[in-house]
């Protein structure tokens, strides 16, 4: 689990493929002094899983899965992506919870300054997706846990302050670049409880917690 605080951005010092996976060989220096092979780092975002270290650098696996839902594979050597190690037990939680299970991609539709602040307009790749983005609510955008400032039928604006911008990718991030969104995971919960056995999902549903919509609403929850 991680908290949408970036540490630091690394960089793409080589990478190979075949089909739809990649080995990816980053750079990288502020994570390193802990980092052991197997523990979990956000890379842009996605949880990703270290297969070997070395002096200022580290290696990581991306499988079919991630290759198809991500924009990792757009990553060329030389590209800056943003890196985060898993949450330490005791740690302080600045952000919100992030899984590094992103849901999709998205496009930055505009960039605007707004004085000390620079706001970000970006459309999701599905619609769908648009029931877990609600205004003030969290969202992740390539790693970076952030504030929904508010919503239109397709995008959504975040408002980035100087000392984000200056320690994340987005700083390279232009009109017409791809970001890799998650949703914040409590909404998928909920969602998945509203709808839990609706449409078949399970030969048999079980009702014996009791949670159903009027049972959130009556307690407030919907």
């Amino acid at each position: 689990m991680f908290t949408g605080l970036v540490e630091e951005v690394g960089t793409l010092r080589s990478v190979s493929t075949g089909g739809e996976m990649m080995v990816l060989n980053i750079a990288a220096s502020a994570i390193m002094d802990d980092l052991k092979i197997g523990d979990s780092v956000s890379v842009n975002g996605v949880c990703l899983t270290a297969t070997t270290l070395g002096e200022n650098y580290f290696t990581v696996d991306v499988m079919p899965q991630t290759y198809r839902n991500s924009n990792l594979k757009e990553l060329r050597p030389g590209s800056r992506m943003n890196l985060e190690r898993a949450m330490a037990a005791g740690g302080r939680f600045g952000g919100h919870i992030v899984q590094g299970h992103v849901d999709g991609t998205a496009v930055i539709k505009s960039v605007k300054r707004d004085q000390n602040a620079v706001v970000y307009e970006i459309a999701p790749d599905r619609k769908s997706l648009f029931k877990y983005i609600i205004p003030k609510g969290s969202i992740t955008i390539d790693g970076i846990s952030l504030t929904v400032v508010k919503t239109t039928a397709s995008s959504l604006v975040v408002s980035i302050i100087p000392h984000t911008l200056g320690e994340t990718v987005l700083t390279y991030k232009r009109a017409g670049d791809s970001v890799n969104i998650e949703c914040d995971v409590l909404g998928k919960y909920v969602d998945h409880l509203l709808h839990y056995g609706s449409a078949a999902q399970e030969e048999e549903s079980d009702s014996s917690s009791g949670i159903s919509r009027d049972f959130l609403a009556a307690n407030g929850f919907v």
